[in-house]
Parts: C-alpha cells; sequence; structure tokens
C-alpha cells in the first residue's frame, strides 16, 4: 500500500463571503502522478496553498508525510513551482546554473546542511532536464519552454520528494507544454518524483498523468482519467458532448 504524503481532510476555505473550498477530502500518495484540474475559480490554487500552509483553512486540516501540517519541518522534502507569469522574472541577470544553484541553497537552508554546493546534484540535474549545454546562457535568452526547463530543475535540485506545481504551463505553447507533460511522467516513473499538477487542461494532462482530481470547490471527481472518461456520473454532471471533449474522443 503507498504512503501517502499529503492529507486534506474536510478543508473548507472562504474568502469574505465567497467560498473557495467546501468539505475538500484527498490524498497524495508517493509515486502519484496527480492532475488537479477544474474551471477557474473552482478552488485549485486554493488547495495547493492549504497544502503548503500558504493559506489558512476556515475548517479541516492537514497532514503531511502522516504528520500534522503544524507539526511538519522537513519542508526541503517538497519542492514547489509556483505560476510562471506571476513570480518568474525572465530578465534576470543571472544564468542558468546560477538560477538552478538557488534551489540548492534554499534546500541546504531548510535541511541545516553545511553543503549548499553540490556539483554532482546539478549536473545530474541539468542533464536531465536536458539542459546542461546551456548552464552558461542568460535565461532571458532561452526560449519559454527552455525556461520552464531551468525553472522545473531550480525546484528539483534538492531531490523533493514531492513536486508541486501551480499552473506551470500556462505561458507554453500546445507542443511545448505536451512536452512538458510526458517530462514529468518521465520524472515520476524513472526519479520516483511524486508530482502534484494543477491545470486547467484536463484533456491533455489527463493522457500523462495516473489520477485526476477535478474540484468545483469540492471534490467532484477522483480517480485514474480511463475511468473519468467512461463515469455515467460524470457524463451527468459534465454532459456528453462536453465529457467527450475533455477525453478528446470526439
Amino acid at each position: 500500500m503507498s504512503v501517502t504524503l499529503v492529507e486534506a481532510r474536510g478543508v473548507a476555505v472562504h474568502f469574505q463571503k465567497a467560498t473557495a473550498l467546501e468539505g475538500v477530502t484527498c490524498a497524495v500518495r508517493a509515486g502519484d502522478y496527480l492532475g488537479i484540474v477544474g474551471p477557474n475559480g473552482s478552488g485549485k490554487s486554493t488547495l495547493v496553498r492549504v497544502m503548503l500552509g500558504l493559506t489558512t483553512p476556515a475548517a479541516g486540516e492537514i497532514a503531511l508525510f502522516g504528520k500534522p501540517q503544524v507539526d511538519f519541518t522537513d519542508w526541503h522534502r517538497i519542492g514547489y513551482l509556483p505560476q510562471r507569469l506571476k513570480y518568474f522574472n525572465p530578465n534576470f541577470p543571472g544564468n542558468v546554473e546560477e538560477i538552478v544553484r538557488l534551489g540548492l541553497l534554499a534546500n541546504a537552508r531548510a535541511a541545516h546542511s553545511r553543503t549548499p554546493h553540490d556539483p554532482a546534484a546539478m549536473t545530474h540535474v541539468l542533464e536531465l532536464m536536458g539542459i546542461d549545454h546551456l548552464r552558461r546562457r542568460l535565461v532571458g535568452e532561452l526560449s519559454g519552454g527552455q525556461q520552464q526547463r531551468v525553472i522545473l530543475a531550480r525546484a528539483l535540485v534538492g531531490k523533493p520528494e514531492l513536486l508541486i506545481m501551480d499552473e506551470p504551463t500556462t505561458a507554453l505553447d500546445p507542443e511545448t507544454r505536451e512536452n512538458f507533460y510526458a517530462l514529468l511522467s518521465r520524472l515520476n516513473q524513472e526519479e520516483g518524483t511524486t508530482v502534484v499538477l494543477v491545470t486547467h487542461d484536463s484533456g491533455s494532462i489527463g493522457m500523462y498523468a495516473n489520477r485526476l482530481l477535478y474540484l468545483d470547490k469540492r471534490v467532484v471527481f477522483d480517480g485514474s482519467f480511463e475511468d473519468f472518461c467512461h463515469s455515467p456520473e460524470m457524463t451527468h454532471f459534465f454532459g456528453e458532448h462536453s465529457q467527450h471533449l475533455i477525453c478528446q474522443r470526439h
């Protein structure tokens, strides 16, 4: 039986008079490649922020790696990739290696390590992302897909057991986005990294993730993409035409 890395129990979040989440119960298990999907305003990003302790729920609780969130201190075990456009400045005057090294430094501080420089870890993650040949290039000179690999390498260089990403593909073209999803699948299968990815792109992520969590302020569906596409309950919820569009079976 898989180890549970994150568990949400009855989570509710309210912003003034608006409900962002209500009674959300779900879990992230070791080895998952979980796609969190749903319409705009469905609470996807809010759920991730609650998991990371960035938003305090009005009700419910979160457990991380078997511990209550309030007692959890091993944050270096979790890598976080926020929304790209909001948090990443592509004009930052640093090269690829310098930016990726920031992730190694942050991890060393979180783990209270005295060795924030790890050439082997740097080389491994740059090669894994296929950007080792770019290590001296300024990040502002790279394409959108290459920049995305850089910030993913920054999140991965500390070897987190769990990688959480919030809409990381919003600025990418369809082909680059598909390549990014496939890269995450490889990380999940070959490196053993548990992946949680927030996206509005239900159809595409469903082709790669082994689980789909569909939110609309509550959990509407939690299961495999195949089950989603054949679920009578989901057909009733979306309508047959919309479900076929999501499943790309039209």
